[in-house]
């Protein structure tokens, strides 16, 4: 067994989350990408929008490397939840362009820092807002690809598209016949199990 890097092991999840985002960008209109698919608004390119922020401020801002880039939706008098939506003039090249910024500004903390480093998340109470590097990435992990999986049950509820990423959907083989049977059969199930309840 080879001896395990954790930066690289850490960056390597943290970099197919991020690949996974823009993914589902790709090849879909304007509308589609922030178009709000749940009752609570939830989008594409917002999805993009509030990791990109996650980034900035969990692995900059907290361990007193702030990236300098506005983010005027987190600001004092900003409406609740602007950083999970594109504005018209925010362009989808603005927005990818902030995430590949937040990566490398992420990416350059996480190589000048070690993984002990303590660092003092700003929006936590002062009682406990001390994380340790690893704290840190391992939380911007888990929320961009808890974030990819929104975005890929929205993108299949855009188009049917689905997967991972490009070239591996890490789905069963199946034709849109196979997948209706599928979804039918589970229809049934479901209520089945409530009459039975």
């Amino acid at each position: 067994m080879t001896a395990s890097d954790p930066k690289a092991d850490l960056h390597r999840y943290l970099q197919s989350a991020r690949d996974a985002l823009l993914w589902k960008l790709e090849g879909l209109s304007e509308y589609d990408i922030r178009r709000p698919l749940t009752p609570t608004g939830t989008n594409l390119l917002g999805l993009v929008k509030h990791v990109a922020s996650i980034e900035l401020g969990y692995l900059g801002d907290t361990f007193g490397r702030p990236s300098g880039q506005p983010q005027p939706w987190l600001d004092d008098d900003a409406d609740l939840n602007d950083d999970m939506w594109a504005t018209a003039d925010e362009s989808r090249e603005d927005i990818v362009d902030l995430y590949r910024r937040a990566w490398a500004h992420a990416d350059a903390t996480i190589d000048a820092l070690e993984l002990d480093t303590i660092g003092k998340v700003p929006w936590w109470p002062s009682e406990r807002n001390e994380v340790t590097l690893h704290h840190a990435v391992v939380r911007v992990i888990g929320d961009a690809h808890r974030h990819a999986g929104h975005a890929d049950i929205l993108r299949e509820l855009i188009d049917g598209a689905v997967g991972m990423n490009e070239g591996n959907d890490n789905m069963p083989p199946g034709d849109k016949a196979w997948w209706e049977n599928h979804r039918s059969r589970l229809e049934r199930v479901a209520r089945e199990a409530d009459r039975d309840a």
